[in-house]
């Protein structure tokens, strides 16, 4: 439980006196992709070996390489993480996914039995593995916490299974699964429509969930920004999306008009005798152009989304701006995804390292409290409800 000394951010505190005692932290990741490669080739190896089994062990080692080269104002982060506690976890997880996709194979009675047990069972599951994760993880010697009662976990994440259990259970009206009725393709049309319009709303229930209940020592954040800034940044992204897509058929079209037109303009003898080839190659640049407009999209999110909550961020004593840059992390998106193609995926440890470096460093706290003091209080016995968050419920990670 929370400490009744733990205190929380208050507009009326005073933003512009705080903001006059600020010391901004810098955060600098300093390990390499050529250093996790042979991480993740061990742990890939032992992976397949053990037939997943060691899993566990495999993402210990690598929060552990990550955390210890994440330096937060010259200090370090450390992972103290049971891999016993998190291989049961991964089994319980896996064994709920199994359950579920094999009750889908004999009717869609069980097959929704099976959701709703793991619609029931997942919020409870999230809030432990929240608590085991940021339970496990010191900075300067404190350990993080994360707070959340069970009643919100299941108020934050059980909107996120109305859609799928809406439509598993019109799903038990339907005989003919190749040729449904009129009404269930319209009913799911419906369903749909309200699962895009709501599922924004439920992004930042969860966001919020989330962020109201990070703490370290009597520390504690909170979350300001409301769902309406989401719904404005899903309209951006909607429309980065819509213009990503124009710009890609509109340059796909001159350049397939100019090739077509070349191949059978009579300018170019040689390449009218090759229509198979013509064609090859505008369907080979098509996808190419394709891939580049779902490439924009997707960094234009991620950027947007990680500034716009974590610079809503704070506590009393602690804020947070991201200014993590759209070019940026879309030249590094495209340069991550090329060499992969061209490595056969064995570029995936640099990529990993250069995507976490980009993102964590682009995030800056703002301190306005006292460091040392959080330690003295922390050392003089203020409860900081590590203890109870490792243990509660399973206490495990179910692979955040």
């Amino acid at each position: 439980m929370e400490s009744n000394t733990q205190a929380s951010w208050t507009p009326e505190a005073g933003p512009d006196a705080a903001a006059a005692r600020e010391r901004p932290l810098e955060i600098r990741f300093t390990g390499s992709g050529s250093e996790y490669f042979r991480i993740w080739v061990v742990n890939l190896l032992l992976s397949i070996v053990t037939l997943s089994l060691y899993r566990p062990w495999a993402k210990l080692r690598r929060l552990r390489y990550f955390y210890a080269n994440t330096m937060i104002d010259g200090h370090a982060l450390d992972f103290h993480g049971n891999p016993w506690k998190m291989l049961r976890g991964y089994l319980l997880v896996g064994a709920m996914l199994v359950c579920y996709s094999v009750a889908g194979r004999f009717s869609p009675t069980a097959a929704l039995v099976a959701l709703l047990i793991l619609a029931v069972l997942w919020p409870a599951l999230l809030r432990a593995s929240m608590q085991f994760r940021l339970a496990n993880t010191s900075w300067r010697g404190l350990r993080f916490r994360f707070s959340g009662n069970l009643g919100g976990a299941y108020a934050a994440l059980l909107p996120m299974f109305v859609p799928a259990l809406a439509l598993a259970v019109m799903g038990l009206g339907v005989t003919d699964r190749q040729h449904p009725p009129s009404w269930y393709l319209k009913d799911f049309g419906l369903v749909m429509l309200a699962t895009v319009l709501v599922m924004p709303l439920a992004w930042w229930n969860f966001k919020r969930y989330q962020h109201d209940h990070f703490g370290l020592g009597q520390w504690h954040t909170k979350l300001t920004t409301g769902a309406g800034s989401v719904y404005l940044l899903c309209l951006k992204v909607i429309g980065v999306t819509l213009l990503s897509f124009l710009v890609v058929f509109i340059a796909l079209s001159v350049g397939g008009g100019v090739l077509w037109v070349t191949a059978w303009g009579g300018r170019s003898p040689e390449w009218a005798h090759n229509k198979a080839l013509v064609s090859a190659l505008t369907l080979f640049l098509g996808l190419v152009f394709y891939f580049f407009a779902l490439m924009v999209p997707m960094p234009y999110a991620t950027s947007r989304a990680q500034n716009l909550i974590w610079s809503h961020t704070r506590s009393d004593a602690v804020s947070f701006r991201s200014n993590l840059a759209f070019g940026a992390l879309l030249k590094l998106t495209l340069k991550n995804w090329l060499l992969m193609v061209v490595t056969l995926g064995l570029y995936y440890p640099f990529a990993t390292a250069a995507s976490y470096r980009l993102r964590v460093e682009s995030i800056t706290p703002q301190l306005s409290g006292d460091l040392d003091q959080l330690q003295a209080q922390a050392a003089g016995g203020v409860p900081d409800a590590s203890g109870d968050a490792a243990g509660d419920l399973f206490g495990i990670d179910i692979g955040l």
